[in-house]
């Protein structure tokens, strides 16, 4: 223990417990804390230092003990026993140690959450890593500002469950529904409960990063008047099954040729094709072969059958074609870099399209890339 030593010196040992001075104990407290937290101690050294820590923790003086739990938050060298004791004692001791310390239990963490203070669960969700059975409990009995904190934490581990009790108990809450609507991943039923109780802002984050239901997005997308709508084309790149969602458009007679030209001007020739195959009641696969492997006449003859405007025929002549060109040039045409170089061809053909529908192409071209891009939801 002789290194050991040379770092913890005797006189420093006895600063610490003789010394009169609050202060001067607190400031002996930090050195020697710091001095512990090595990773070169071995189990003596260890246990030597535990002991002294052990020592500290008794300490009648609140600066000191403050002093080891700013200093060890985050160090494994505190005993869980001395952590717990810590965990109990005032709030500028507590929460650093609490917000922290690796060395506590789900059981620790659920107990301190459980005891009901408010600043505790909060610092609780806030951690650096929170363990599903522990956010289960913060969801169901935490105060708001812990819920928020725990939805705002993409560390924290919440299930579906954990999810949708936050909302049940605070969906009136503004804050606490943005947080949720916030989070990287959602599952599909949480994202439909938030986007009726979300501000017209975070709805928007909702429909464009996260999949919805092709009901919901139909909805939505009615609402024409306001800001907050859907875009049926993203969130059919975005649905985990396409043909569904094109089927769900159909039964709304929502897929119509402008939506399909849309699509296909912007690279989205999976929506193109499941779109024709619906309309035109045929298998997927086959759809797929005329578009591509048909030759000339295979495109017209089943967009011929989809009954789609003749007029606007050749509007998606040279979208499939731009798409073929792309794709022949080696582009990722699944990238959302293609679907911008995809548009921004498409348009300097000057295709025979609709005004609305050119109106509508030009303002997606003018938006950055990242507002573009939905995001599928993972469930839970």
């Amino acid at each position: 223990m002789t290194a050991y030593r040379a770092r913890l010196t005797d006189a420093d040992i006895r600063r610490l417990i003789k010394a009169t001075d609050e202060d001067e104990r607190a400031a002996a407290a930090h050195k020697l804390c710091r001095s512990m937290d090595r990773p070169d101690l071995n189990d003596q050294d260890r246990a030597a230092a535990q002991k002294i820590l052990r020592v500290m923790a008794e300490d009648a003086a609140e600066l000191v003990r403050r002093a080891m739990a700013v200093t060890l938050k985050s160090s494994d060298l505190i005993p869980r026993d001395v952590a717990r004791r810590l965990a109990a004692d005032v709030d500028s001791i507590a929460l650093p140690i609490i917000g922290s310390s690796p060395v506590f239990t789900d059981e620790d963490l659920i107990e301190i959450v459980r005891a009901g203070s408010a600043v505790r669960q909060t610092a609780v969700a806030a951690r650096p890593r929170v363990s599903r059975d522990v956010a289960e409990v913060v969801a169901e009995v935490g105060v708001e500002a812990a819920v928020r904190t725990l939805a705002a934490n993409d560390n924290a581990d919440m299930s579906e469950h954990a999810l949708n009790r936050a909302v049940d108990r605070f969906g009136q809450s503004g804050e606490v529904v943005a947080a949720i609507a916030y989070r990287q991943v959602l599952p599909l039923h949480v994202t439909e409960r938030l986007i009726e109780l979300a501000s017209e802002a975070v709805r928007e984050h909702l429909v464009t990063r996260h999949a919805i239901a092709p009901e919901t997005a139909i909805r939505l997308a009615q609402f024409a008047r306001e800001r907050a709508t859907v875009d049926l084309v993203d969130q059919a790149a975005a649905s985990a099954d396409i043909g569904r969602f094109v089927s769900q458009l159909n039964a709304r007679k929502a897929l119509t040729a402008s939506l399909l030209l849309r699509a296909v001007a912007r690279g989205q020739m999976d929506f193109l094709e499941h779109g024709l195959a619906e309309l035109a009641g045929t298998p997927h696969q086959r759809a797929w072969l005329m578009v591509h492997d048909a030759g000339p006449l295979g495109l017209k003859a089943l967009y011929d059958r989809a009954g789609l405007p003749p007029r606007l025929f050749q509007a998606f002549r040279a979208g499939v074609d731009t798409w073929r060109q792309l794709q022949s040039e080696g582009a990722d045409t699944t990238g959302e870099a293609f679907r911008e170089q995809m548009l921004q061809r498409f348009l300097t053909q000057r295709p025979n399209a609709p005004r609305e529908d050119l109106a509508y192409l030009m303002e997606r071209l003018d938006q950055p890339v990242a507002e573009t891009t939905p995001r599928a939801a993972n469930a839970a």
